[in-house]
């Protein structure tokens, strides 16, 4: 399903946004909009954001998703989720000087398979408590050779994403990208100060 426009939330008017950077948030798994869209005045002010939300109703009726979690649910999967998100950033793009991708959870799933597939939609990707989606995809040796800069960030406490996939992650991203990597010891599935600290520092540098 494609992104609504009229289900994404914006810090700034049409009139404003063109030629400045814009910065995607992605929330996670039963989550909206409007969750990620509170950190938007602690990143950098130059950013217009736009944070989107999933198109898939959750199915206990808890916010929203990218993608069903269990792969025996017929339905949009994370390839499809990221093609067409990828096709809604081309669509804005047009004004933004840059693009920058933030997801959270899976939300940074899906923000990394959008450049696994799609390398030149966006020029940077911040994941927060988030892993890769672990099977190969035709894109991987386009990104490796882009290597797109990437934050990941993540707390040893977190106990959503199991252990092998953040390994998976930590051992993937360095061939695919600028990595800079971020363990925050006794962070559980959030984001805390110190994370925001460090993930404006990111921005701040690529898009400065």
């Amino acid at each position: 399903m494609p992104i609504d426009p009229e289900h994404v939330m914006w810090s700034s008017p049409e009139r404003e946004r063109a030629g400045r950077p814009h910065l995607i948030l992605l929330h996670g798994y039963g989550s909206h909009e409007g969750d990620l869209f509170q950190l938007a005045p602690y990143l950098p002010l130059n950013f217009v954001i736009a944070a989107p939300r999933a198109p898939l109703p959750h199915p206990m009726g808890i916010g929203y998703s990218w993608f069903p979690l269990d792969d025996g649910i017929e339905g949009t999967d994370v390839d499809q989720a990221a093609d067409e998100l990828a096709d809604w950033i081309e669509e804005i793009a047009g004004k933004a000087s840059r693009v920058g991708i933030l997801g959270f959870s899976q939300g940074g799933c899906v923000g990394l398979q959008v450049l696994r597939r799609r390398p030149r939609v966006a020029d940077a990707l911040v994941m927060l408590a988030s892993a890769r989606h672990p099977e190969d995809d035709p894109g991987d040796a386009t990104m490796a050779a882009r290597r797109p800069p990437v934050f990941s960030g993540r707390g040893t406490a977190d106990e959503v994403i199991p252990a092998w996939r953040f390994a998976d992650t930590a051992d993937w991203l360095p061939e695919h990208s600028r990595l800079t990597e971020r363990i925050y010891e006794g962070l559980g599935h959030s984001v805390s100060d110190a994370v925001l600290q460090d993930v404006v520092a990111f921005l701040d540098v690529e898009f400065g």
